[in-house]
């Protein structure tokens, strides 16, 4: 049976599950069924889950503003109520412009999770890259989930179902987690408050090689971004035009991005526990180098190839993801971290946001070529901005 302090864990990867879940029902729906509903071409309905991601980014300060100076338990508690009744809400929308006020619903709650939860899942820690990677697999599951769910849905009920019933979840959890706070030791309290006296496995740098780390961190993170998203909100797009000859249905194609999704979590996994045992920098050049790669290889693949490749490309960009949140980690006191993370994610965010607009512009001039062959270049930036990491020492894990 699982202790509190365990629910607790359990609770904030859950979280992270439903997060991503709820970011990326709109990409599925709108590929498989609003675009034939509502008489839009995929590029123009896109467009309109811009509005979620700006939310997404721009209410990730305020989050860990209010999480530092409040409370990081009660913030979580709003994040599982407040996304689970907007995204209830969203299955109302009879309209595009309706779709989108129920997104920026959704993504202003769902700002809250990776300042909040990421700073919870850390604290305490020496030994933060398994912990991460795991948060991380939930945080990718529910990548891969989105698409099957929603798509299961689509095929069996109807696209506002595919809103409802994880928010309806969502709201539950939230309950249910008010009740394993509250039941919670005094002690166990204690420690999951923001002290700088408590900080364990944090770095002691000069404020320049500080300044160059979290500089490299939004960089890569920014980069990481972009690829992030196009790779995530456009794969069941993707299938369906490079897969038709094997996916014949929605519940087919959401069934191929859940493979793909699900497979590609484990990178964070493995990228995890190389963390905490190598040179950070080493293993983040290998990720970056493995995505430039990969990326020159789809345009123009179809079928099994197409799907292989994107197994490889995504289990590399879900395997960059918990480095960033490693570094700053290891460089960012406990007292403030919650802001580094809100800052990284804010930046990482506004780019994911301005991203979906290019992305059906490219689709509908050239196609997804043109969009990897762009992706390629950006893992190409990305492996440049790593390889001016400074060396840094760690003293249970090289950290260079």
């Amino acid at each position: 049976m699982l202790d509190r302090e365990n629910a607790h864990f359990l609770l904030l990867n859950i979280g992270h599950f439903l997060d991503h879940l709820f970011m990326l029902i709109f990409a599925t729906a709108a590929a498989l069924a609003l675009s034939q509903d509502w008489g839009m071409s995929y590029g123009e309905l896109i467009t309109y889950a811009t509005p979620g991601f700006m939310a997404f980014a721009v209410f990730t300060i305020p989050a860990g503003w209010l999480a530092d100076r409040w409370s990081r338990e009660g913030m979580m508690t709003v994040f599982f109520v407040g996304i689970g009744l907007s995204s209830a809400a969203t299955a109302l929308a009879d309209t595009p412009l309706q779709m989108a006020v129920g997104l920026f619903a959704i993504g202003m709650f769902a700002a809250i999770y990776h300042p909040v939860g990421i700073a919870l899942v850390v604290h305490g820690r020496e030994r933060t890259g398994v912990p991460i990677a795991i948060n991380g697999i939930f945080g990718n599951l529910g990548v891969a989930s989105a698409a099957l769910i929603a798509a299961l849905l689509i095929d069996n009920v109807g696209w506002r179902s595919a809103f409802v019933w994880p928010g309806l979840v969502s709201v539950a959890l939230g309950l249910v987690y008010i009740l394993v706070v509250k039941g919670r030791s005094h002690e166990a309290h204690a420690r999951a408050k923001p002290d700088a006296a408590n900080d364990v496995g944090v770095l002691s740098l000069d404020r320049i090689t500080m300044i160059r780390v979290l500089t490299i961190v939004i960089v890569s993170s920014a980069l990481g971004g972009l690829i992030f998203q196009s790779t995530t909100f456009s794969l069941p797009k993707v299938f369906e035009e490079q897969l038709s000859d094997i996916a014949v249905s929605a519940t087919a194609v959401g069934s191929y991005a859940f493979l793909a999704f699900a497979i590609a979590a484990v990178g964070q996994l493995v990228v995890g526990y190389l963390v905490d045992r190598m040179s950070v920098r080493r293993v983040f050049m290998v990720v970056a180098a493995l995505q430039a790669a990969l990326f020159a290889l789809m345009p123009g693949l179809t079928g099994w190839g197409a799907l292989l490749v994107a197994v490889g490309f995504m289990f590399a960009v879900f395997g960059q993801i918990p480095i960033n949140d490693v570094l700053i980690g290891r460089v960012a006191r406990s007292d403030w971290r919650a802001r580094v993370y809100a800052l990284r994610y804010t930046i990482n965010f506004t780019i994911i946001a301005s991203s979906l607009p290019l992305i059906g512009w490219i689709h509908g001039r050239w196609g997804f070529d043109t969009l990897f062959v762009i992706l390629s270049v950006v893992a190409l930036g990305v492996l440049l901005s790593v390889a001016m990491l400074p060396v840094l020492r760690f003293s249970a894990a090289p950290a260079e």
